[in-house]
């Protein structure tokens, strides 16, 4: 939590500043650090520490910059403290020196690195804590941060596919959605009052679209204030969902997704692991260290390979068995088990994959965005269309 520190400057000046600290004595040690004489120390009021669920913290905080930055101090020449040091004297933002000065406190204190690292689960997580682990035993860490940054470029590479292929069509169903409702809600009760005045029977698609259209005109602001409230409603959903790892339980009931969905969560597997057995992780360990990043499904497969592996069954006939392997990754995993080089082998399978979720995100994009085009040109057109077939009949009439 925050607490609210009021200390002596060297030049002999009261002062007053907010810390991120575990506790009252972390933020004295923190103010210390400073050469501050530290007067009082208490709780800051109306202010916490946001969870690494998305707050503010976790936003100020980015665990891939740390990483490129350190790796680059680290690889010119710099100690592990001297490196921290340099990125401390540099950061301005308040909850990264908190952050940066845990990490040197208990460097000097005398406690590795990758325990310095678990004692802030919130910015490290369990995975990078693991690298870390395995780099204090070969003495190779710039090693092990440049792999875990290929990993998680890789990572947020297929992520942001998705994502790019999902912006244009949710901004042109947004816009196709905006045009409609206000065809509907303004256009059409217009005309119903148009056409009511010339006591001519409409036809009979026209007179359901007039009446609903009335309707809408009546009711506007409850029909606004009920679709903003859908749409809150569809976000807190969504995101819910996301929060508890059921996107793919979701896309997974779309037909022609499931597979899809099941080659993207093999990739992570395998990327996952790749990168762990690379970084000196035993298989056992890397297995057990990944099961919280899977799905509910993939993880239970996953440990009951873990048992076998543990019982002396290789890795790809575990995988084999419990539908963790296609063909294709299955020979990769054999050909490794008999060259050494599993953990190599993970990691190309995993980027066989991610190429096949890619030409295959280009060929739906393709074809899916033309499809709602026409979709929403269809329901706009018909609407059109709709209202102007009263006029056709009455031209009719008059010829």
């Amino acid at each position: 939590m925050r607490y609210e520190v009021r200390a002596l400057s060297p030049d002999h000046l009261m002062t007053q500043l907010v810390l991120d600290a575990q506790d009252e004595d972390d933020a004295r040690r923190q103010a210390a650090m400073r050469g501050l004489a530290v007067a009082e120390v208490r709780p800051a009021k109306g202010l916490r520490v946001p969870t690494a669920l998305g707050g503010a913290t976790a936003r100020q905080w980015s665990l891939v910059l740390f990483s490129q930055e350190l790796l680059a101090l680290l690889r010119a020449g710099l100690s592990i403290v001297e490196g921290l040091e340099a990125l401390l004297e540099k950061e301005a933002n308040e909850t990264a020196r908190a952050i940066l000065q845990r990490l040197l406190a208990g460097l000097r204190d005398g406690k590795r690195l990758s325990v310095v690292l678990a004692e802030q689960p919130a910015h490290f997580p369990p995975l990078y804590v693991g690298i870390v682990r395995a780099a204090e035993g070969t003495s190779d860490l710039p090693r092990s941060l440049a792999r875990y940054l290929d990993y998680r470029q890789r990572v947020d590479g297929v992520r942001g596919k998705v994502v790019s292929a999902a912006i244009y069509p949710c901004i042109l169903a947004l816009v196709g959605g905006a045009v409609s409702f206000f065809l509907v809600g303004y256009v059409v009760p217009s005309f119903a009052q148009i056409y009511q005045g010339t006591g001519r029977s409409l036809p009979f698609l026209s007179r359901m679209l007039m009446d609903w259209g009335r309707f809408a005109g009546a009711h506007s602001a409850s029909l606004a204030a009920g679709i903003v409230a859908l749409a809150a409603l569809l976000a807190f959903g969504v995101r819910h969902v996301v929060r508890r790892g059921g996107v793919g339980r979701l896309l997974a009931v779309i037909p022609g997704m499931a597979a899809r969905v099941r080659i993207y969560e093999l990739s992570r597997l395998y990327l996952t692991m790749g990168m762990l057995l690379e970084g000196g992780i035993t298989v056992v360990a890397a297995m057990a260290s990944i099961q919280g990043m899977m799905s509910a499904d993939v993880a239970a497969r996953l440990r009951l390979a873990s048992d076998a592996v543990q019982a002396g069954t290789p890795l790809s006939d575990a995988f084999e068995a419990q539908g963790l392997a296609t063909p294709i990754s299955l020979r990769m995993l054999r050909v490794g088990e008999r060259s050494g080089e599993l953990g190599a082998m993970l990691t190309r399978s995993a980027e066989f994959y991610d190429g096949e979720i890619g030409r295959w995100i280009d060929r739906f994009t393709r074809i899916f965005e033309p499809l709602l085009m026409a979709a929403i040109g269809i329901i706009v057109g018909a609407i059109v269309v709709l209202l102007y077939m009263p006029i056709f009949d009455l031209a009719d009439s008059l010829q």
